[in-house]
């Protein structure tokens, strides 16, 4: 799963999102899952209190879709007065 991440996430680089993933398992809100094979496979999996995050960055992703327009044409006024 991290290698489907990272292809997802080209902007990330693989440390920051190991320390990432890592900090999350560390919270409680991802197991990890190493299988030995070649190349070692390694799954990552939401844990119930991982899950109960899931409607609450549903409710922010829709937020910042609704408010984008807003939000980047405040950025423009910012940036001309700066």
């Amino acid at each position: 799963m991290s290698a489907e991440l990272s292809r997802r996430l080209v902007s990330v680089s693989q440390k920051m999102l190991t320390q990432s993933l890592r900090n999350l398992e560390r919270d409680g809100l991802l197991t990890r899952t190493v299988t030995p094979s070649v190349p070692v496979r390694v799954d990552y999996a939401l844990t119930p209190l991982g899950d109960s995050l899931v409607p609450v960055m549903q409710a922010i992703k829709a937020w910042a879709e609704e408010n984008m327009d807003e939000v980047l044409a405040a950025r423009s006024g910012y940036d001309a007065t700066a």
